[in-house]
């Protein structure tokens, strides 16, 4: 009976061991994200959805969706080999702001936030420049690598496009066309 125990004692102690390491898709042996991934469970505040009285409000609320972001790399585990050992190593990746992201910190729909712009008056400044920071991140961390450019120019309305209707005209021959002599053309 002993023996029995002390054997679920270890096998409880490598079940444990092994749920905190990540797997290469960044979750452990539970399903659970690694740390970092986890921008649904962060608030601005406990309780009811916050209401922002002020702009000033609202911009606190969101300098702290700036910090959260900043903060709290996304983390992919990536497998490395030296001298024939494989290791795990944790790589931090830049997250992209986003205004969907923010509606999420900040427990408001999008339709809400878009709202706003027009019928709050008093917050229309904070709105702006929220968005224009969010922008400038993304553009900025595209073009230093830092975040997937294609996606990120599509995303902001940059992608590079080119209309081509209308240039390209293709005429049908035929080779076997006969001529008005009755002769081949």
């Amino acid at each position: 009976m002993a023996a029995r125990d002390g054997g679920k004692k270890e096998v409880k102690a490598v079940v444990k061991k092994a749920t905190k390491k990540p797997t290469a898709n960044g979750r452990n042996v539970k399903g659970q994200f690694a740390p970092g991934n986890d921008l649904w469970t962060a608030r601005s505040s406990a309780g009811p959805k916050p209401k922002f009285a002020t702009a000033d409000d609202l911009w606190a609320a969101c300098c702290e969706y700036f910090s959260w972001m900043s903060d709290r790399p996304l983390i992919e585990v990536k497998p490395f080999a030296y001298e024939g050992k494989i290791t795990m190593a944790d790589l931090p990746h830049m997250r992209a702001m986003t205004l969907a992201s923010l509606c999420v910190f900040l427990d408001v729909d999008y339709s809400t936030w878009d709202a706003w712009r027009s019928s709050r008056p008093d917050l229309s400044e904070v709105i702006t420049r929220v968005e224009r920071i969010i922008f400038a991140q993304k553009f900025e961390g595209a073009a230093a690598g830092l975040l997937n450019s294609n996606i990120i120019s599509r995303e902001l309305g940059l992608a590079d496009k080119k209309d081509i209707a209308g240039v390209l005209t293709i005429e049908r021959v035929d080779v076997n066309f006969v001529g008005d002599d009755g002769g081949e053309a």
